[in-house]
């Protein structure tokens, strides 16, 4: 949750190992581009179906050259170990929660693998939304909704969020508790902090998790999650657990581990509300622009009134203006040949718990169809594929060669790359909406 961490990587754009958003504004770590969206399954039954287990790694299949390496692993491990308590103790972890904590835990080959093997392979908005979205998420995502109806409507009553966007966020992170991982968190996170890409940030995981055992609400093998460190049914890392998650059960644990989803779905909707979510609020509605639409206003800087927007022609699909919200913004999220959405402040606070638009667009477009809505009527750019990393990359340098400066090369299409799209763009006669299409690339070679 809040921002929060990455489970299975099956699926989608450029990632970061499992990072929540919460963590990301107290520890300042980039933003994920976008989390992956859990498996879908095909009947969703009690929500005491057990869980899928994680293959373990095939000891046998191991090649003599790295068990050696793992033995060498496990020893530069027990050493930082050592050295981690010390600076555990200075932060309040008493030797006995070290030591329950520590107990048997061992360097994870497996988590460096997963966090060293990122796939590079990005998925387009619209892949995304097709699985987000689909069919069979909505079909589960009522069943979960009746299922769990007096539990929802008393969280919907308590923080004002609709159950329907706490159920969607519920359906994206593990498929409505399908998918909560079973790996060990504080050996992934010992692992991660030691001879991982981010070991500062997951040692503040770590010192997190630490504080969670000590404080009694789970007991060390039984926080369990992804191999990034994230947990429960809506996957929060540790940071974000110790900021958000509430009992709402009244048992004197803030439980988001076991089969009972009512802890995590009630601490999804308290960070959503204390990221300042207002009721009665859509995330966005889906909008169609006019002809000759100044692509340049499609800004998040940009905001205006629905009315405003009225008057510049932008209507909502059936042709109506859109209900007055609140101040807002128009999102291209696939460019000028994709859906338009009027964005609003529930927008941006969805996007505190992952920052990517897709993220909150799936989140947004799931939580209305389970309130019986519409599938999104704009026609995406299917023929287009989504650039690799590489691609950024060779677009930006291309971009300041050509005369429009993108600040820097670093493959993550910002603010100052999607100005310098913009302006060659408008210099060559191209619809300047910024999008960094496979097209545009074309166009710069």
């Amino acid at each position: 949750m809040c921002r929060s961490l990455i489970v299975a990587l099956a699926s989608v754009l450029t990632l970061t190992p499992a990072m929540a958003a919460v963590a990301q504004v107290q520890t300042g770590e980039p933003r994920p581009q976008l989390r992956p969206v859990a498996p879908e399954v095909i009947q969703l039954a009690a929500v005491s179906l057990p869980r899928p287990q994680l293959r373990p790694v095939e000891s046998a299949k191991i090649a003599p050259e790295e068990t050696a390496t793992l033995a060498a692993s496990n020893a530069g491990f027990q050493n930082w170990v050592n050295g981690f308590y010390r600076r555990a103790r200075a932060q309040g972890i008493s030797q006995q929660t070290l030591d329950r904590a520590f107990r048997n835990v061992s360097y994870d080959a497996e988590v460096i693998r997963r966090d060293s093997n990122q796939s590079e392979f990005t998925k387009t908005i619209w892949q995304y939304l097709d699985s987000a979205a689909s069919d069979t998420r909505v079909k589960n995502g009522g069943k979960a909704l009746r299922q769990n109806s007096k539990t929802l409507d008393a969280i919907q009553a308590h923080y004002g969020v609709d159950k329907e966007v706490v159920v969607a966020v519920w359906g994206l992170e593990s498929s409505y508790g399908t998918y909560r991982g079973d790996m060990d968190v504080i050996r992934s996170l010992a692992t991660l902090a030691y001879d991982g890409r981010r070991g500062k940030f997951f040692e503040s995981q770590l010192i997190a998790a630490l504080k969670i055992l000590q404080s009694g609400d789970v007991a060390p093998r039984k926080m369990t999650g992804s191999w990034a460190g994230a947990m429960g049914h809506t996957q929060f890392i540790p940071t974000s657990y110790e900021a958000f998650a509430v009992d709402f059960t009244g048992d004197g644990k803030r439980d988001i581990w076991s089969d009972d989803p009512t802890d995590a779905l009630a601490s999804t909707a308290a960070y959503l509300k204390r990221s300042g979510w207002v009721a009665g609020q859509p995330w966005g509605v889906e909008v169609r622009l006019p002809s000759g639409f100044d692509f340049a206003l499609a800004s998040r800087k940009i905001k205006k009134s629905p009315s405003e927007w009225g008057r510049l022609g932008v209507k909502d699909t059936s042709g109506r203006a859109v209900k007055n919200y609140g101040q807002a913004s128009i999102l291209l999220p696939a460019g000028g040949n994709g859906a338009a959405f009027m964005i609003f402040k529930n927008f941006s606070v969805i996007e505190r718990y992952n920052a990517a638009d897709a993220y909150v667009i799936g989140v947004g477009h799931l939580s209305d169809r389970l309130k019986g809505g519409d599938e999104i009527k704009g026609r995406w750019p299917r023929g287009d594929r989504a650039l690799n990393a590489r691609e950024r990359r060779e677009m930006q340098r291309r971009l300041t060669r050509a005369g429009f400066n993108t600040q820097g090369v670093d493959g993550k299409v910002g603010p100052n790359t999607i100005t310098a799209i913009r302006q060659y763009q408008k210099a060559k006669g191209l619809a300047p909406d910024g999008y960094a299409s496979l097209s545009l690339l074309k166009h710069l070679r």
